[in-house]
């Protein structure tokens, strides 16, 4: 714990991580509450997965694209350009009811529109602490954003449940512009410059590293999305249970990430969290009751951050400075693939089979996510002994005032 108080300590890393924990916070409550609003006003949970499935469209397209624009226009004026649209797109499923068509293109917009917050600052880590303290600053990234996966939901489902989905809804847009403000505004957004990347969109792809994180982290979030649809269509809109049960999920993944971030990056790495994963989801088909629920996705939560720390430190350290944007815009990409792919399986298999479906969706999911590293270990980079840093470029990388 004493090397992630001294990460802490580091100027600016407190500061930053809080302003994009704050700015993201509603990736934690909106597929819920959209869940919850559109259900509710359309009465059908495949409703509800497609409008689901259609934003996470949008920012699977929008992801390496707004993260390349960085390295063209700069951080701040694709990050302000996208959080006005995305803000307007919120608010609108709020407060204009609408056909799931409208419903399904408005989420579009939104998602296309989603700020590329993480991208950003994970392009900005590198020359914020030293090549020893980036792969802790990784873990602790992983885990700190798993707040948002313990408070989200919960604020979400009271809110929704006792007050009104709208309301939990327009809490989230608030969440989106206080938090992206106080990013955007952040020094080191605008002391950092993405340098333009010499190679073709999309080259960043044949990189093995990126492929597998890419490939693992759909795999990853399509199961959690499941799981997320599964445990709300088990406890309904009858009280907080369903938000409770997801925090729990999250408290695992948070402990999970600072108890393993340290730990030797080898060639396993990967395959053995999504191990954890899965065997927590597969545990959950066997009771669906609010204590089994709790203890099986507390196990599976276990795997989550440290999962996602070696997918961040892998990237990292197998592109140039200038590609690690676009990089890691493709692996968000992936993941928001894989809640689209994961929400609208889960809510075709819940409203035919009930909630159990959507645990058979995420157990499948969370299988062949460990499947896939462990065949292709070959591609995975060992971290043993080196620091994860980016790539130099052959240019200097410009340094500007903020």
């Amino acid at each position: 714990m004493s090397s992630y108080v001294g990460l802490l300590k580091t100027p600016g890393v407190a500061r930053i991580i809080a302003a994009q924990l704050t700015a993201r916070f509603p990736s934690g409550m909106l597929s819920l509450a959209y869940l919850l609003h559109i259900e509710r006003t359309l009465g059908s949970y495949g409703a509800a997965g497609l409008v689901l499935a259609a934003t996470s469209v949008g920012q699977a397209i929008a992801g390496p694209l707004t993260s390349r624009w960085m390295g063209v226009w700069g951080m701040r004026r694709v990050l302000t350009l996208t959080l006005i649209v995305c803000a307007a797109s919120i608010f609108s499923i709020a407060l204009i009811p609408m056909s799931l068509p409208f419903y399904m293109l408005v989420g579009f917009i939104g998602g296309l529109s989603t700020p590329p917050i993480q991208p950003a600052v994970r392009t900005i880590y590198p020359k914020m602490v030293n090549s020893r303290q980036l792969t802790p600053l990784f873990s602790l990234d992983a885990s700190a954003q798993e707040i948002i996966w313990v408070a989200g939901p919960v604020i979400t489902t009271f809110v929704a449940v006792q007050i009104s989905t709208v309301l939990a809804i327009l809490i989230a847009g608030a969440f989106l512009i206080g938090g992206g403000i106080w990013f955007i505004l952040s020094p080191e957004v605008g002391r950092v410059r993405i340098p333009r990347s010499k190679r073709n969109f999309g080259t960043v792809l044949a990189r093995p590293a990126v492929l597998l994180s890419t490939i693992t982290g759909f795999l990853l979030v399509a199961a959690a999305a499941a799981i997320e649809a599964g445990v709300v269509a088990v406890f309904g809109h009858g009280g907080p249970q369903a938000g409770i049960v997801l925090a729990i999920w999250a408290i695992g993944s948070l402990a999970g990430g600072l108890a393993l971030g340290h730990i030797p990056i080898g060639p396993w790495a990967l395959a053995r969290r999504m191990f954890v994963v899965f065997v927590g989801m597969a545990l959950a088909m066997f009771g669906l009751n609010f204590w089994w629920l709790a203890f099986a996705l507390l196990i599976a939560g276990i795997g989550i951050a440290p999962a996602l720390t070696v997918i961040f430190a892998i990237v990292s350290s197998s592109v140039k400075f200038s590609d690690t944007a676009e990089a890691y815009g493709w692996v968000g990409t992936g993941q928001l693939i894989g809640a689209a792919v994961g929400s609208a399986t889960a809510g075709f298999l819940i409203d035919a089979n009930g909630a159990i479906g959507g645990f058979w969706a995420a157990t499948s999911f969370a299988l062949i996510g460990f499947l896939v590293p462990a065949l292709l270990r070959r591609w995975h980079p060992d971290l043993r002994g080196r620091d994860a840093s980016p790539i130099p470029d052959t240019e200097p990388v410009p340094v500007q005032p903020s």
